[in-house]
């Protein structure tokens, strides 16, 4: 086999590779010897065709065949003699293909850049240093109780965070028009579902009260009579109700799991899960910050092939995300645009290219402790934790996708060991809103 290497632009090489012809000739010659031993053609006694038959019938399909075969393996052979590592499929181009003649084609494909990981020390990483308190607690308590509130009809007036259920009906120029009228409709205000404006007269209104709502529909409207119009709605308000918040008692730390009803175990396991959300979100802050600070300090010649290949997988992904939303039906979604997902797609590329050099050069091996710390952290989402324990380590798939993850955090803590951190105190909630 010879082998001459040319490197075309940038990362595509090709590969010009020859077979000699009495390699590719003996295989086409034992192959049809086979075929032979095993063929019925009338006018034969079975196993005794001449080979002269076989040949005129199946001879061109046969060394095809061969050829093929040939390509892929001398192809492999090839870019390890050369010592090249391809970044994706080749396209493989016959240039000679005779018999008595070598065999001669061109495998084209791209190569991984070289890749430097540089400047690190210039990666500026703001750290939150964040602190739990007794009034975080009392907010999230707050919080779980709204979570678990009910509607109840009052009296008073309509604040902006209440439900009303009303009558409307719309006029343009003083005509009705289709889709601008309701009876004992059921609006949670403050939820924006309604055109800019209609709620605003409806807030210090009472049960049995009638406003008007003059509005403007939006230009980008999805009805095409509408947009731009200025229309005007007549409203009556049938009733208005509040949220009643659930007291912190017994019944209420039942909820959530504290069999005895004990709020201050319900307290501690409140803090408890908020402490693990903050590390969570924390870990993911300064993550963020040191990916995107290595990506400005790096910028990389990406291969196309990978590239493709992450749009595919983004292009998946929200193809299940879409079938999730609409109970599995995805048959008329058509194909999401390659633009869509270009940007994303070179990030993951090069985000992985630099995370892989850094575990090479730092010679990175999985912590196994750090294995278990994320299956741990990822189950102790769950009712029972032990049993999501068990089914990551049973599942070789699961337990190799936490590896690769433990080897990326790796990764991540050695460039913000050399990173230029500086330290910030937080507030809980500016943490946990800003992810929000």
């Amino acid at each position: 086999m010879q082998v001459s290497v040319e490197t075309t632009q940038g990362l595509e090489r090709r590969l010009t590779i020859t077979v000699p012809a009495e390699s590719i000739d003996s295989q086409v010659k034992s192959r049809l010897q086979q075929l032979a031993k095993t063929q019925r053609i009338n006018g034969f006694r079975p196993g005794k065709v001449p080979v002269s038959v076989i040949k005129k019938r199946y001879g061109q399909a046969v060394r095809q065949e061969i050829a093929g075969e040939a390509m892929q393996r001398n192809f492999y052979e090839a870019i390890v003699q050369e010592k090249i590592t391809p970044a994706g499929m080749p396209n493989f181009e016959m240039k000679t293909d005779v018999d008595g003649q070598d065999l001669e084609f061109v495998a084209a494909f791209e190569v991984y850049p070289e890749v430097e990981v540089k400047d690190v020390e210039k990666i500026e990483v703001e750290k939150p240093v964040v602190e739990i308190t007794d009034a975080d607690l009392e907010t999230m308590m707050e919080t779980l109780r709204k979570q678990h509130a009910t509607w109840k009809e009052v009296k008073r007036k309509c604040k902006k965070d209440d439900r009303v259920t009303v009558d409307f009906v719309g006029t343009i120029d003083g005509e009705e028009f289709e889709g601008g009228k309701a009876e004992n409709f059921e609006l949670e205000m403050g939820k924006d579902r309604m055109i800019p404006g209609f709620e605003k007269p409806i807030v210090g209104a009472k049960a049995g009260g009638e406003v008007v709502a003059d509005v403007t529909f939006p230009e980008d409207y999805h009805a095409e009579a509408l947009k731009g119009k200025e229309a005007q709605f007549k409203i009556t308000v049938n009733k208005v109700e509040g949220l009643s918040l659930p007291k912190v008692d017994e019944e209420f730390a039942k909820l959530f799991g504290v069999e005895d009803g004990d709020v201050e175990a319900l307290n501690t396991e409140v803090r408890k899960n908020m402490q693990r959300e903050l590390e969570q979100t924390l870990k993911a802050n300064v993550k963020e910050q040191v990916i995107e600070g290595l990506l400005a300090n790096n910028e990389l010649e990406l291969p196309k092939a990978l590239v493709d290949q992450e749009i595919n997988a983004l292009r998946e992904q929200a193809k299940q995300r879409f079938s999730q939303q609409q109970g599995g039906n995805v048959d008329n979604l058509p194909e999401l645009p390659a633009d869509l997902f270009q940007e994303n797609a070179r990030k993951r590329v090069s985000i992985g290219l630099l995370l892989g050099e850094v575990i090479k050069t730092e010679e990175l091996k999985v912590d196994s402790a750090k294995v278990d710390a994320l299956i741990e952290t990822a189950a102790s989402a769950y009712e029972d934790p032990q049993e999501v324990i068990e089914y990551y380590k049973t599942n070789d798939e699961l337990m190799q996708q936490m590896q690769n993850v433990a080897l990326e955090e790796q990764a991540v803590e050695v460039l913000l060991s050399k990173a230029n951190v500086k330290e910030v105190t937080k507030a809980f909630d500016e943490i946990m809103n800003k992810q929000a």
